[in-house]
């Protein structure tokens, strides 16, 4: 059965290999989105390469809607926008989010963002909502290293006591 996410490098790496452009300056990312005013295009492989992903992810994501490249000579190539989008798709991954809610992100945008207002609401509704399951979560492993540790604890007690025993019998 076919993987449904791409192979990809892990998040430390491919931030280092965006460098300056890529995933860390989420404003940069989001000013770089905005703006349709530039020419510049960027092929396939060079975008491949800024971002340290493969040939095959960057085409996942067209085929999943999150990029649309212009074709020239039957090539693919990407504007300044495109590229801002693959630094959302990217970073939005890294911080664990479905394709499905990237793309309704990245929709909510609209074709000269209009949609700005309602993309950050979504993004503040989406991060409260992760950030209470995660507060859950660490009080739950909270919970589970404190009772480890009181079994832990015993256990080295009753270990010790047993050693002390069978040095000094009787």
């Amino acid at each position: 059965m076919a993987s449904n996410a791409p192979p990809a490098k892990a998040p430390a790496a491919r931030r280092k290999a965006a460098g300056a452009a890529g995933t860390s300056d989420a404003q940069a990312v989001v000013d770089a989105h905005r703006d349709e005013g530039t020419t510049e295009l960027f092929g396939i492989t060079e975008l491949c390469k800024e971002f340290g992903i493969s040939l095959r992810a960057l085409r996942f994501y067209e085929d999943k809607g999150l990029l649309s490249p212009r074709r020239v000579n039957g090539a693919r190539v990407y504007t300044r926008r495109d590229r801002a989008r693959l630094a959302l798709i990217l970073r939005a991954k890294d911080i664990g989010s479905p394709l499905s809610e990237i793309k309704r992100y990245l929709d909510l945008y609209g074709d000269h963002g209009e949609g700005r207002s309602d993309q950050l609401r979504y993004v503040i509704e989406r991060t409260d909502t992760e950030i209470a399951d995660l507060e859950q979560k660490r009080a739950q492993i909270d919970a589970t290293l404190a009772e480890l540790r009181v079994i832990n604890a015993s256990c080295r007690r009753h270990l010790a006591s047993r050693q002390r025993s069978a040095k000094h019998p009787g």
